[in-house]
């Protein structure tokens, strides 16, 4: 087993050295992670400056950009072989619902899925690392059943977004497979005077769960089990396909 890790917290963070740490006897581990936090960045790549590859302790690579950035040349050149698994984390709280949109976790693995290798994004349900060993006790539990069933060969790849609440590992409960729950809009934006004049603006909080229902990753972190959820790319609405069909017919067509 050839299993790259990356984050979005970082190369230092305690999440990726935790995750790397749980992971390290499986195969051949490698860190290729940003070199600062790059929370929120989604699967943004750097188009208008070039990419530098930088060693640092343990041997973990960092790079100067996004998760995505990070991932897109260690497949397309940097390695100079294909991953059988790419795990990304374990992030600095949750990445549930409308979360897994911005989520530069979620945008790490999705980048190795896009290019066919298949991928599990971990993060802490709560920001501060509290319990991370019973996360990383998770995570390679969860990497070691696909290693067994052997579902990172398979034919099509997979992209999973997994949140493990922040508990002793004797409080955590099992993992549930369930769907994206929905968050409320996120709370206003906060400004403050600038002190060279003008106003500065922070993006404010993520809001509250929306959709925290029975069968989502919200409702299941907080009966203490550990959210599983497969994801997909295709944003297509194929419900208003037809509908938009019909807006649309004739529409800017030569008379």
């Amino acid at each position: 087993m050839k299993i790259l890790i990356s984050n979005d917290d970082g190369y230092q963070a305690p999440g990726i050295i935790a995750l790397h740490d749980a992971l390290k006897d499986l195969g051949e581990v490698e860190v290729i992670a940003p070199e600062h936090n790059n929370s929120a960045k989604s699967n943004a790549l750097t188009l208008n400056q070039p990419l530098t590859v930088y060693e640092g302790a343990r041997g973990f690579r960092y790079v100067n950009g996004t998760p995505a950035d990070c991932m897109h040349i260690a497949l397309t050149g940097l390695l100079g072989y294909r991953p059988d698994l790419l795990v990304s984390g374990i992030n600095n709280g949750a990445n549930m619902g409308d979360d897994t949109i911005y989520s530069g976790t979620v945008g790490a693995a999705m980048e190795g899925y896009l290019f066919g290798v298949p991928a599990i994004a971990f993060s802490q349900v709560e920001k501060g690392w509290a319990h991370l060993d019973a996360a990383a006790h998770k995570a390679r539990e969860l990497v070691q059943r696909v290693m067994q069933q052997g579902l990172q060969a398979g034919a099509t790849p997979f992209l999973l977004n997994v949140n493990i609440p922040n508990r002793p590992l004797e409080s955590l409960g099992s993992f549930e497979v369930c769907r994206l729950g929905r968050r409320h809009a996120a709370e206003n934006v906060i400004s403050q005077a600038s002190p060279r004049g003008g106003t500065l603006y922070w993006i404010g909080a993520a809001g509250a769960a929306k959709d925290g229902a029975p069968g989502t990753d919200f409702h299941a972190t907080a009966q203490g089990n550990i959210s599983v959820t497969p994801l997909q790319v295709d944003l297509t609405d194929y419900e208003g396909l037809g509908d938009w069909t019909r807006h649309v017919q004739g529409f800017g067509a030569n008379p």
